[in-house]
């Protein structure tokens, strides 16, 4: 084999192999639930997840200056769809992919009531990956490590978690809301 094509093939394996080592701390949130987190809505007041007891949970890292913002209806589609059979759609706007939230807490949730039509709970701006990521990202970002890795790809990955807490899927940003539709019927 000549060394260009060995070098080739050695670019491609690393750059296909995705980081599937989770921290000590990461280990430790492992033992907490999807309930013993708390995030902030946009205007800083704090949010237990356990209000989300006995229902099924959609969480989506969201950006309103992104190629897969147009997902914003379908989440609210699904949000009016199944609010009332228990599916709360949560956002969680975070600017760590190529600056595409840019907007202060308060402009972002104007911006999708405006442009997009939400009205699903939306939290204030978070890092989801790093070690400046909050608890709950820290949490999610282990589950299904072996097909996803254990960061956040972009924009728009979503979880799926059941009425107990338990985070039964995880989505890449490119997988649209209606696609999840399925998943979510068997959780309702």
């Amino acid at each position: 084999m000549n060394k260009k094509l060995l070098c080739a093939s050695l670019i491609l394996l690393f750059a296909s192999c995705k980081s599937t080592s989770v921290s000590k701390e990461e280990a430790n949130l492992q033992e907490k639930s999807f309930y013993d987190f708390t995030m902030n809505k946009p205007d800083g007041s704090p949010v237990k997840m356990d209000a989300y007891k006995g229902n099924v949970v959609l969480l989506v890292n969201t950006a309103t200056k992104c190629g897969l913002t147009p997902q914003f209806e379908g989440l609210q589609s699904l949000h009016e769809k199944y609010e009332s059979k228990g599916l709360k759609v949560l956002g969680v706007p975070c600017n760590q992919f190529m600056g595409q939230e840019p907007n202060s807490n308060e402009e972002m949730e104007a911006v999708c009531k405006k442009n997009h039509g939400v009205t699903f709970q939306l939290f204030e701006k978070s890092n989801v990956n790093g070690e400046e990521a909050i608890d709950l990202y820290k949490f999610l970002r282990v589950y299904n490590v072996e097909e996803h890795g254990n960061k956040i790809r972009w924009n728009f990955e979503k979880f799926l978690i059941n009425r107990k807490g338990e985070v039964v899927k995880r989505f890449k940003p490119t997988t649209k809301p209606e696609e999840i539709e399925k998943y979510i019927l068997n959780l309702i």
